[in-house]
């Protein structure tokens, strides 16, 4: 049996926003906002104690995402805890395609291997990685809370293949982001839904080629961020959920600036060059009445114990 340790134990996760754009179910960017997990080892029981985003509707009990994460890596690591107390400050919307299910995810695996004696020899980042994806069953959010910065994830089918992969990728200094966040989420699984089960070979060529751009872009041409954040596969058919993000793109996209769906969406992300810049001042004036806007750099830790 695993030993555990004494706690408390406090890690931090960033927010993130997956596909911008061409980079559908593989690109994520992780952003500088951060929700904030404490959890220690006691005696008997469970306590959850939720302050912040999704205060008043997360479940209380084993059934948290956090706490279930926990527990999957608790089994990995030969580890059982009496009971837990565990203390969650939220930042990050829920519902709003920032990724504040792979935070939560990724947050209790790794608070979990912390509170193991030895936990990252036992579990290591790889390990981590997959077990994340697994959970939330898509890599392209979950690998950015993790590692930070801007990965490409994917994942290729067993046994031949390796499963979840995720590898980090460079983002210039000078990018940055403007987030719009509406009042109302939109679930993932009725975003998913509106996709085709097909599209045009014509508009699949034409996406990869952005998505590689995007890659290039972000990593030091960002006079090509317009270009590269063209999207063909996912945003326009997603709009009857949430018309207002995608007239908010439009209207960013119309005027040069390069915007997109967040994820699953509702928010809107627009690349910007700084925070404090002009542009980033700018955007933030275009933020729409009742949503609420932030500038926000480029998170390149990942999740951090401490």
């Amino acid at each position: 049996m695993a030993e555990l340790v004494s706690g408390p134990v406090t890690v931090t996760v960033p927010a993130t926003s997956a596909n911008l754009g061409p980079g559908y179910d593989s690109l994520g960017l992780a952003l500088g906002l951060r929700d904030t997990l404490t959890a220690v080892v006691t005696d008997g029981g469970l306590r959850i104690d939720v302050a912040g985003e999704g205060a008043e509707t997360v479940a209380r009990d084993e059934s948290h995402l956090v706490v279930r994460s926990m527990q999957a890596a608790f089994d990995l690591l030969g580890a059982r805890p009496a009971g837990l107390a565990l203390t969650c400050d939220n930042v990050i919307p829920h519902a709003r395609g920032l990724g504040s299910s792979s935070a939560a995810i990724v947050g209790g695996l790794v608070l979990a291997r912390a509170l193991v004696a030895g936990g990252t020899l036992l579990l290591d980042d790889d390990a981590v990685f997959g077990l994340a994806a697994e959970i939330e069953g898509h890599p392209d959010n979950v690998a950015p809370a993790f590692y930070g910065g801007l990965t490409i994830s994917g994942h290729d089918a067993l046994p031949e293949g390796a499963g979840f992969w995720a590898v980090p990728a460079s983002v210039d200094p000078r990018v940055s982001a403007v987030v719009f966040i509406p009042p109302t989420g939109v679930e993932t699984k009725v975003a998913r839904g509106l996709l085709p089960a097909v599209v045009p070979h014509a508009e699949a060529a034409a996406d990869a080629a952005r998505a590689a751009l995007l890659v290039t872009a972000l990593a030091g041409r960002p006079e090509q961020l317009h270009r590269a954040t063209r999207d063909y596969l996912h945003q326009d058919y997603r709009r009857p959920a949430m018309p207002d993000s995608l007239a908010l793109v439009d209207s960013l996209r119309a005027d040069g600036v390069p915007a997109v769906v967040s994820g699953a969406g509702p928010t809107v992300l627009a690349f910007a060059d700084g925070l404090g810049s002009a542009l980033t001042e700018s955007l933030l004036g275009r933020c729409p009445a009742g949503w609420q806007a932030l500038a926000l750099a480029v998170d390149a830790a990942g999740a951090r114990v401490g």
